[in-house]
């Protein structure tokens, strides 16, 4: 089993980065949280990594943080949520927020989140309430990300690919530009993120 990843990054979007670890690329999902602190082609990245072995897969998703890795691999414990849902449940809130929510039992917030119904949200909330450890509602902020261009197609693309409707993702870009045109590309596809998602 593959645990952790260390090497250069040769390529990366919102929901995958291609790892270089000794002259061999690794595909990595990842959620959007991990993909604001990768860093730029080239740069040196260390990755924890949860491995999924199936008949015909093998299939990797990579987080920064403990706490991300940890939500991960409870989430995918859940019945009817698979490592797609999951990677998208991270990427669609942050662990603090999505810890906060589960513990108030807060079913508005939850089914905020693309791909989370009002009965995944019931099960989320049923099954893991109880089950997460305090250290994760104190997850440290994140550092701050690299420079990156920042195309409008490019957020549009992100977010709808992250599971939003084409009409809210548009509201969400254009007010984000608005708010600050020459942004870094992670900077703003934060907050169109936080628009579109209510926070």
């Amino acid at each position: 089993m593959i645990a952790h990843l260390r090497g250069r990054v040769l390529r990366k979007s919102p929901q995958e980065v291609v790892l270089d670890v000794g002259g061999v690329g690794y595909r990595v999902a990842i959620p959007v949280s991990t993909f604001y602190r990768v860093g730029e082609e080239g740069d040196e990245l260390s990755l924890r990594v949860h491995t999924q072995v199936r008949e015909d897969t093998l299939a990797l998703f990579g987080f920064l943080t403990a706490a991300e890795q940890e939500i991960f691999e409870r989430l995918i414990a859940v019945a009817g949520v698979g490592p797609k849902l999951a990677v998208g449940i991270l990427s669609g809130i942050d662990v603090a927020d999505f810890v906060a929510a589960l513990r108030g039992s807060d079913l508005a917030r939850l089914t905020r989140i693309p791909g989370v119904g009002k009965k995944t949200a019931e099960r989320l909330v049923l099954e893991l309430k109880d089950k997460l450890p305090a250290v994760l509602a104190g997850e440290p902020a994140a550092a701050a990300p690299p420079p990156a261009a920042s195309p409008k197609d490019d957020l549009l693309s992100a977010l709808a690919n992250l599971g939003y409707s084409r009409p809210e993702v548009e509201r969400a870009v254009d007010r984000a530009l608005k708010a600050n045109a020459e942004g870094r590309f992670e900077d703003l596809l934060r907050a169109a993120l936080q628009m579109v998602s209510g926070r």
